[in-house]
């Protein structure tokens, strides 16, 4: 099979395309055909070698999968060749087969295509786990997205709003403000204005009647973290769920406390290996809201296998409205 292969951690120059042995199952485990495979920016983390969790070289990475079941194991039972299916695993999804653990195995809503398979996965659950599990949205509450036309971004925009937020959007351009109120985001605030700590927070605070934000989710951090905090509500909560940035901020303590806030931190893949049952459950949760017409994956683009390093750079390069997908197989 052909898989993207890295030999050694570095830039995406030491990604390579190969033809590697096709993986085999075990007896808990699933072979997939995929047919699409969607971008994160902790592939890139992964890629580069400064991510958290990282497998010995050589390896193929990707987290998000989509495609249909070529074989099972001896003890799978909730899963059977030609079934479409879609999931995460912790690296392997760059590359025409992988095997998955079957509880990281899901099947596909009807109408789902392969390219909304890959992108409905990582980016959702963590939309779903920094509203539900981490913060604890309640209707009605007033929501501050960070990034909000990137793939979390916008999955928590679409999720929030779903849920019965009101939706806050920060953007950095005209573009992605169009992206983010079409996702349902109720109010845009410009991170690319000028004096970013106080023009900030004049702007979600005129949105909320001076209020200031219930619940944040960032996965920006850096100066948007910064002003962000200066923007949330008396007994706010804020979650920290990545810094695209580049700049992992450093919070003053005495603000925690005047302000009766909350930081919260969430790495989502966790819940795969603590939590299983759990992550099974905000799957189908989200695939319901799917199927209702409340959440839509915005795919950008899909790229051809052979494009993958064009693919990778727009993610690298934050120009991603939305997900990108590689499409790995036709159809």
């Amino acid at each position: 099979m052909r898989a993207l292969v890295v030999h050694q951690h570095g830039s995406l120059e030491n990604l390579k395309l190969e033809t590697v042995p096709d993986p085999q199952p075990g007896p808990d485990e699933v072979l997939v055909d995929v047919h699409a495979a969607s971008v994160n920016f902790p592939d890139l983390l992964v890629i580069g070698g400064t991510y958290q969790n990282l497998p010995a070289t050589p390896f193929v990475p990707g987290k998000d999968y989509a495609g249909t079941v070529a074989a099972v194991g001896s003890k799978v039972s909730g899963a059977t060749p030609g079934d479409r299916v879609m999931g995460q695993i912790e690296y392997g999804a760059f590359a025409e087969r992988a095997v998955v653990p079957s509880r990281n195995c899901q099947r596909m809503p009807a109408s789902m295509s392969f390219a909304e398979g890959a992108a409905m996965g990582l980016v959702y659950l963590t939309a779903h786990f920094a509203l539900v599990e981490r913060g604890g949205l309640k209707p009605g509450e007033i929501v501050l997205v960070t990034g909000a036309a990137g793939g979390v971004g916008l999955a928590t925009v679409q999720l929030a709003k779903a849920l019965g937020a009101i939706v806050l959007a920060s953007v950095s351009s005209d573009e992605k403000a169009a992206i983010a109120r079409a996702g349902g985001a109720d109010h845009v605030v410009r991170a690319d204005a000028p004096d970013l700590r106080e023009s900030f927070r004049r702007q979600v605070f005129a949105a909320t009647g001076n209020r200031g934000a219930d619940l944040i989710v960032d996965s920006v951090g850096g100066d948007v973290f910064d002003a962000s905090l200066r923007a949330i509500a008396w007994s706010g909560r804020m979650v920290t769920v990545g810094y695209a940035s580049g700049r992992v901020p450093e919070v003053k303590l005495g603000l925690i406390l005047v302000k009766n806030i909350s930081i919260i931190g969430l790495q989502v893949s966790d819940y795969r290996d603590r939590a299983p049952d759990k992550l099974r459950q905000v799957r189908e949760e989200l695939a319901r809201l799917y199927e209702a017409g409340k959440l839509k994956p915005h795919v950008m683009a899909a790229y051809p296998l052979e494009s993958y390093r064009e693919a990778l750079a727009v993610v690298r390069d934050r120009r991603a409205l939305g997900k990108v997908v590689i499409a790995i197989r036709d159809g």
